[in-house]
């Protein structure tokens, strides 16, 4: 029997890296134009919630993997339910690859790493450019994908009316009528 629901931890999952997600697009998107010193508070702080969404994407897909989940609607159109599936792999793949490539960047360029993580890149500054470059448009690609996530859950909720959005909503997943 599938669930109606998303479990309620796999939704606070969700929810939480939503939030940290946003804020990490829009630090990101703050520190491009200038990486020099001036911006040491903002560096620690996109190092400190990346490397905690990248523990959050892990438990995430240990949580998408093991906990049942509602299925989509029967009559969802087949190309629908194939860029349903598509766009999750995607989101993701990014989730975990932005932090990974950051990670590596800061190891390829021989920054300090949060925690004293240990470099999983070689010190090489070719690699570093390559690497930033790198997360730089992962981090395009993050954004525009989750429009896109947006966009189809408001169209579950706006036009389908179908319960997709209320199975993962963070509040009570009752209808008030």
């Amino acid at each position: 029997m599938k669930p109606q629901a998303f479990h309620p931890f796999a939704r606070l999952l969700h929810w939480l890296m939503a939030v940290l997600i946003l804020a990490m697009l829009f630090i990101g998107v703050s520190m491009v134009p200038d990486l020099s010193l001036r911006h040491p508070v903002l560096i620690s702080l996109h190092k400190a919630t990346g490397l905690a969404l990248l523990v959050l994407v892990v438990l995430r897909i240990a949580v998408r993997l093991t906990l049942p989940h509602p299925p989509l609607p029967n009559d969802l159109p087949k190309l629908q339910r194939w860029a349903a599936g598509a766009s999750h792999l995607l989101l993701y793949g990014l989730m975990l690859a932005m932090p990974l490539l950051g990670w590596a960047m800061l190891s390829a360029g021989d920054y300090p790493r949060p925690l004293g993580l240990p470099a999983i890149a070689p010190h090489n500054l070719q690699l570093y450019a390559v690497l930033r470059q790198a997360h730089g448009w992962a981090g395009y690609l993050l954004f525009a994908t989750v429009l896109v996530h947006v966009g189809a859950a408001l169209m579950h909720a706006w036009v389908r009316r179908d319960g997709v959005l209320r199975s993962m909503w963070p509040g009570p997943l009752h209808r008030s009528e």
